[in-house]
């Protein structure tokens, strides 16, 4: 029988070593730079504090920030970013089916509730007829805003389209709608232009065009396939920076705290779902 203290010593052997080999893998894919986090603005604030966090566990992090949301997968799949942050799945298949690109969700972030918001009216009856509703024109999240739109009872959409739901699958308008499509980043500066708008919280409350939680309707949080991920390409799912990131964004208490600031009530952790 091996003498205890031989048996322990063995023990805090292979764990040194294991420490050592993850140390060493670490420093292979860092070099002498920084990982590379890109994001958009509804997104960046808790990520600034895990970038923070990050710093303090001995990470150096850099968020990198987007104006659209078609250049954080340009950038990642040209390798300028070693992960993003801004997508659900629906909008990543989407993308790859456009773009060619082969990216891949890494893990969950957040998922958060959608709306349809109006400066004009209290609730969807005091619409006129002919009332002008804006929703994203990206093909995913504009499917969301007409499934939204038929959960007001404002349209009817062919049975099983779902997020895929473009404008010509409208089965019944019968309020003669007007349905405008724009990028959905810039829907929270068209409150004053159109009786209707889809609208994502954690932008209007960078915005602070409305109150976020004053939605005449909300698509609610039952929809798993909205939960925003961290996108990377196939060669960076080892990376152990972004498993240290990321676990940092999900389990850090600081970063709770700010995500509960940026999002208020209207969000939900979708590694805990």
């Amino acid at each position: 029988m091996q003498h205890p203290l031989k048996a322990w010593s063995g023990w805090q052997g292979r764990l040194a070593t294991a420490l050592l080999s993850l140390l060493l893998a670490a420093a292979a894919w860092a070099g002498d730079k920084p990982l590379r986090v890109g994001t958009t603005a509804g997104f960046a604030p808790p990520l600034e504090v895990a970038v923070q966090e990050a710093a303090r566990q001995g990470l150096a992090v850099e968020l990198v920030e987007f104006s659209d949301w078609i250049a954080p997968n340009v950038s990642l799949a040209h390798g300028d970013i070693d992960v993003n942050y801004f997508q659900h799945i629906p909008f990543l298949e989407n993308a790859r089916k456009a773009t060619g690109y082969d990216l891949v969700p890494f893990a969950p972030g957040i998922i958060n509730n959608v709306g349809l918001y109006s400066r004009k009216y209290q609730n969807f009856k005091a619409l006129p007829k002919g009332a002008t509703a804006a929703i994203a024109s990206d093909p995913v999240n504009g499917g969301r805003g007409l499934q939204l739109l038929e959960k007001a009872g404002l349209i009817q959409l062919k049975p099983g389209v779902g997020y895929r739901a473009t404008q010509a699958d409208i089965l019944a308008n019968p309020g003669g709608l007007n349905i405008v499509e724009m990028e959905a980043v810039q829907l929270v500066r068209a409150l004053d232009d159109v009786d209707l708008a889809q609208g994502y919280p954690h932008y209007l409350r960078l915005a602070k065009t409305i109150d976020p939680g004053s939605a005449l309707l909300f698509d609610g949080l039952d929809h798993p396939e909205y939960v925003i991920q961290f996108v990377v390409r196939p060669d960076r799912r080892t990376d152990p920076r972004i498993r240290q990131f990321v676990d940092i964004y999900q389990k850090s208490p600081v970063v709770r705290v700010a995500l509960d600031e940026a999002n208020g009530t209207l969000y939900q952790p979708g590694w805990e779902r």
